[in-house]
Formats: C-alpha cells, sequence, structure tokens
C-alpha cells in the first residue's frame, strides 16, 4: 500500500510539474488585429558609410480590432526603429520606420527588428522584420597641398 501511494504521488507531481512547463496555446482570435506588411525584408543593396540608410516598412490591420504596437527594437543599437504610437483601427495602415547607422559599419549587414504588439500571431509572441546590405567605405579626403 506505501509503494502505491508513493507511486501515485510520483506520477501526478510529474503529471503537474509536466503541464507547468508546457506553454498554453491561446486559442486563435478572429477578431483580434492582425500585421499585413508589404514586405518583411529589406536589402538595401550597397550604401555608401557615412549617410543613415532608412527603410519604412508599411503595413495594414487586417483585423477585426485596434492594433497596438507596445514595442519596437533592433539586434543592434546601431538599427533604430521607429512606430506609431497611436493604435491602427482597423483596415487602416501605418509604418514603421527602420534607421541604419553606416558610420564606421563598413561590410555586410544583417539586422532584425523584434515589434511586440496585441496582433495574432502564427507563432512566438513578436514579429520580426529584417533589413541587409552593405556599406562600401566612404573616399578619404586628400590633403590640399
Amino acid at each position: 500500500m506505501k509503494k502505491l501511494f508513493i507511486t501515485l504521488l510520483c506520477l501526478s507531481v510529474g503529471v503537474i510539474g509536466a503541464n507547468a512547463q508546457a506553454p498554453a496555446m491561446a486559442p486563435k482570435d478572429a477578431n483580434a488585429p492582425k500585421f499585413k506588411f508589404k514586405e518583411e525584408s529589406w536589402d538595401f543593396g550597397t550604401v555608401k558609410e557615412g549617410p543613415q540608410a532608412i527603410h519604412n516598412f508599411e503595413f495594414k490591420n487586417t483585423g477585426k480590432e485596434p492594433l497596438i504596437i507596445q514595442n519596437a527594437s533592433a539586434s543592434c543599437g546601431c538599427t533604430t526603429p521607429d512606430w506609431p504610437k497611436e493604435p491602427i483601427l482597423p483596415g487602416k495602415s501605418g509604418k514603421i520606420s527602420v534607421t541604419y547607422n553606416t558610420q564606421g559599419r563598413v561590410g555586410p549587414f544583417t539586422k532584425d527588428i523584434y515589434i511586440q504588439s496585441n496582433a495574432q500571431m502564427d507563432a512566438g509572441d513578436r514579429f520580426q522584420l529584417h533589413i541587409k546590405g552593405t556599406v562600401v567605405a566612404a573616399p578619404q579626403e586628400q590633403p590640399k597641398q
């Protein structure tokens, strides 16, 4: 009887522990706000060192509730996203402006922008945008004689 009790106790603790660690999958909300971007990645191609490279990621809220972007961040400090702070109503559009600082960053780059919002996601809790390109060195000024 004691072995049976210990076995049942161990099984119940294992089941409870497994359920506590498994993330609960939220059911899909048909009315939830949804991002529909024109593009999710942008290739700047080759850009000169010095000026900032800027791209606007345009999107539309295709859901039935207002879309609220709580935060946007980048994979490094050389990339700065700017996003609408007001809710985007259903059917309306917005843009996330991404600025890459090319100064002192000669060579290829690939950066990610992470968007946290109340939008319905297929996977994960944030949306990702991507930028890439290659920075070529600015021409060196020749000393005047």
